[in-house]
């Protein structure tokens, strides 16, 4: 590799090849591609919903995993804001009943959703191992995986633009988190770009992180391929097992 290779991009050119990685994000994904254009039966929004519940909950432990390693108190004081988000508070309620309410709205139970019922063994494994490397990684890198929230306020608007036109079954109550996320995922980009584009200083470093970037984006689609195989292909884990 020559000097000019191996130069570190300038931080405007980091942040253009971090925002090309948003071709590989979920909503690219066959099974995201037929809900959001009103092609899903009952059964599959409800799976996704049942489990993409375990990731809502995984965020916060996530997110006080990414803490735990980090010694900067002021950087404590701004990610912690992310936990309150989903967790809440006792006079205000965060992203997870949010979701729980979506559930209801979509025909779910609390109890379904908490008990896990639902959850399927490789969403759950990718979800796990989310959670793992953001305990084992130094804080910097743990919260540069969050950024595949730069593609996200998007898809949030995407859903509630369609998902009532094309599924007036769903009960409007159902969509308060996504019309919180818009406003929180955009302010969660910006603290967390902004720690990305400080930390990663060499272009070693930098093409580490669109790794980086790459394992989360891998989660996300992974999820999909198992929900996939479930509701689309109604070939659920140990499906021909008598």
């Amino acid at each position: 590799m020559n000097d000019v290779e191996s130069a570190p991009w300038t931080r405007e050119e980091f942040e253009t090849k971090l925002r090309e990685k948003e071709k590989y994000y979920h909503v690219h994904h066959e099974f995201h591609i037929l809900m959001n254009s009103g092609k899903l039966e009952k059964k599959a929004i409800q799976g996704w919903v049942a489990n993409r519940f375990y990731y809502q909950c995984a965020i916060p432990v996530k997110d006080a995993a990414i803490m735990s390693n980090c010694w900067d108190r002021d950087v404590r004081r701004q990610w912690i804001q992310r936990i309150i988000d989903h967790d809440g508070t006792h006079d205000e309620e965060g992203g997870i009943e949010a979701w729980l309410q979506l559930g209801e709205a979509v025909g779910l139970t609390r109890e379904a959703l908490w008990s896990q019922e639902h959850l399927l063994p490789g969403v759950k494994f990718a979800i796990d191992a989310y959670v793992n490397f953001a305990r084992q990684q130094p804080w910097e890198v743990a919260a540069s995986a969050s950024l595949t929230e730069l593609f996200a306020p998007t898809i949030h608007k995407a859903r509630l633009e369609n998902w009532p036109r094309h599924y007036p079954w769903i009960e409007d109550s159902g969509y308060t988190y996504f019309r919180k996320r818009l406003a929180e995922a955009r302010r969660d980009v910006v603290h967390g770009l902004h720690v990305t584009l400080d930390y990663y200083q060499t272009r070693q470093q930098q093409e580490m992180m669109l790794g980086v970037l790459q394992f989360k984006l891998d989660v996300l689609w992974t999820m999909l391929d198992c929900m996939w195989m479930a509701y689309v292909e109604n070939k659920p884990p140990y499906h021909n097992i008598k």
